[in-house]
């Protein structure tokens, strides 16, 4: 990591700054407010309303946690009986990087194999079919959910017709459907992009709008459309040390980022300085990993040109792939400047 006031440019993660301005001059606005705790205040309830317009759901249930973990913890934890199991991708965040978080908490993360991040509605019919089928299902975990995130952690998406067939093997199998919308703002703001706030109400059980990684301080919003369909969601929130005091701070955050179409402007302005750098990668002669049509960019380095290129842009690792070259991931994000981008295209 850079030191403060380094020149090194950095662009290894989404949400290495702290909160777009708006969101801050709003906290500053109304720090001396005296509110009713646990997002019961007034901030709180016009981003649920805000967020249930927005994805034309006026009976869903919203409530606000702080981070991207205890969010898939809480929702997975609470819409889970003991017995059943969540499905994933092999390269899902419950499955890498969140320190085995879920199966901590019981429920075991059954994974299938990905293209690009994703998996498609007939991998999940098999896998159902497997454990229907099998007489000994008695002794196996259940699978009773599916856990998808929107982008990927590939940065690509799934459309509108992959997400109805997910949602329509889990529901026919009675199974629920759950997507981890961490970074949704760069999803919704795609070029490709074809599925909707309300499509996501329409499809899923739950799935939560990111924040931290959006231009929050902090904060995940999630989104149940159909009314306590998980019931007593609050006192489980409780239980799983995911029920926020200060509940305004969160529900602020959410009115700001909701109340003038701001999550839109904060994902299109990031996925456009992300095209210009893949642009510009392909044009002085890089090689992409893959194509991704959101905020993150997946380069392929040879060891020189790693640290050349490391000495002036910070990226994140993403994997060695042999012969000498190492796949690191540039991510942009609501901070993202035009001067950014020519920084690092210079740097190129």
């Amino acid at each position: 990591m850079p030191e403060q006031g380094s020149d090194i440019l950095c662009l290894a993660s989404d949400y290495m700054e702290g909160a777009h301005p708006a969101i801050i001059d709003a906290l500053v606005r109304t720090n001396r407010e005296r509110t009713s705790g646990y997002g019961t205040d007034g901030h709180s309830e016009r981003a649920r309303t805000l967020i249930r317009a927005a994805c034309e759901c006026p009976d869903a249930d919203v409530f606000f946690l702080t981070g991207g973990t205890q969010t898939n913890v809480t929702v997975i934890g609470t819409a889970l009986a003991p017995w059943q199991g969540v499905v994933a991708a092999q390269s899902g965040h419950v499955s890498v990087h969140e320190a085995g978080a879920i199966e901590r908490g019981g429920h075991k993360v059954i994974e299938l194999p990905a293209t690009l991040g994703k998996i498609g509605a007939r991998q999940v019919e098999a896998c159902v079919e497997v454990w229907e089928n099998d007489v000994n299902r008695d002794h196996m975990v259940m699978p009773g959910m599916v856990y998808i995130s929107q982008p990927t952690e590939y940065g690509t998406l799934y459309s509108l017709a992959e997400l109805e067939g997910l949602s329509e093997v889990c529901h026919r199998h009675g199974m629920k459907l759950y997507v981890d919308g961490a970074r949704l703002a760069y999803a919704l703001a795609a070029d490709e992009n074809d599925v909707t706030l309300a499509d996501l109400a329409r499809l899923c059980d739950a799935f939560c709008i990111g924040g931290t990684k959006c231009g929050a301080l902090f904060g995940e919003a999630v989104v149940i459309p159909v009314h306590d369909s998980i019931p007593h969601f609050f006192t489980q929130l409780k239980q799983h040390g995911a029920l926020f005091a200060k509940g305004r701070i969160l529900g602020l955050q959410f009115e700001v980022m909701f109340e003038d179409g701001l999550y839109e402007r904060i994902g299109r302005s990031a996925v456009e300085a992300a095209c210009r750098i893949r642009e510009a990668l392909v044009e002085r002669g890089y090689e992409l990993y893959f194509d991704t049509p959101t905020n993150q960019t997946f380069v392929m380095l040879d060891d020189q040109r790693l640290e050349e290129l490391g000495r002036r842009v910070e990226m994140d690792f993403w994997e060695r792939i042999g012969e000498g070259r190492t796949v690191m991931r540039i991510a942009t994000s609501w901070a993202t400047t035009p001067e950014d981008v020519t920084r690092l295209v210079a740097a190129l």
